[in-house]
């Protein structure tokens, strides 16, 4: 009698046949723990699961979306079991949808304040690096050794500068000394009204919200898009003449 190979999997001739065997491992531990008490949405704890595009990547499959819509919805029926009676087949199973890198777990880091009240605040803007130290005093501001008025000759930059302290309406109760380099003045103050933020994040962290709707909280990515080969800059072409 001649022995046949029989595929391990039932999904082995199919396209998908990883999706397909977690999808019916998901189906069975749903019906078969469907009885087990699960935990409230508001004390569950965070877990952030992979997208689509990030699961397509991963098993190299290209998964239907309504697909993998009810696979999801099997995922967290699972997840909302109390965690001291979840089986290891049941993690497992839940494991392969996670995302590896969780953001609900990470620490917010805040930036210490040292012996002398000082705290110290990093802003970046384009090719500009601003470091501003944040102490209590009487609204003094020096920028590389030099007033705000030295340092930035447009009216707008100054602005700019201490907007952190003038949206929070503090410009009377913090001194600044920062020391700024590379880029021009706008990308210099820019990158200060950062640094200032950050710096008076650590002394008042209930000023956040007010700070992140100054914008003076997130740094902002954009840049100088790069020169291309036959233009004058990014976009801009020489001028065409036809005779």
């Amino acid at each position: 009698m001649k022995a046949r190979p029989v595929p391990s999997s039932p999904s082995y001739f199919s396209r998908q046949p990883e999706f397909n065997d977690s999808y019916l491992q998901l189906q069975k531990l749903a019906r078969k723990y469907a009885h087990y008490p699960t935990v409230p949405s508001e004390q569950q704890e965070k877990v952030a699961f992979r997208s689509l595009k990030d699961y397509r990547l991963a098993v190299g499959e290209n998964v239907k979306a309504s697909e993998y819509a009810k696979c999801m919805a099997l995922v967290k029926r699972l997840n909302k079991i109390h965690p001291r009676l979840q089986t290891p087949a049941v993690k497992e199973a839940i494991f392969k949808f996670k995302r590896d890198f969780q953001p609900h777990k990470q620490l917010v880091k805040t930036i210490p304040i040292d012996r002398f009240g000082r705290a110290l605040g990093v802003g970046k803007r384009k090719t500009s690096t601003a470091r501003a130290w944040v102490v209590e005093g009487t609204g003094e501001v020096l920028v590389n050794g030099k007033t705000l008025s030295d340092a930035f000759g447009r009216i707008h930059d100054r602005e700019s500068a201490v907007w952190a302290l003038k949206a929070t309406a503090r410009t009377d109760k913090y001194n600044v000394w920062a020391l700024v380099d590379g880029g021009g003045t706008t990308g210099q103050a820019e990158a200060l009204a950062m640094a200032v933020g950050k710096g008076l994040l650590a002394h008042e962290p209930a000023l956040k919200p007010a700070l992140r709707r100054a914008g003076v909280v997130t740094r902002d990515p954009r840049g100088v898009e790069r020169k291309k080969h036959g233009h004058l800059k990014a976009r801009k072409k020489p001028a065409w003449v036809k005779r």
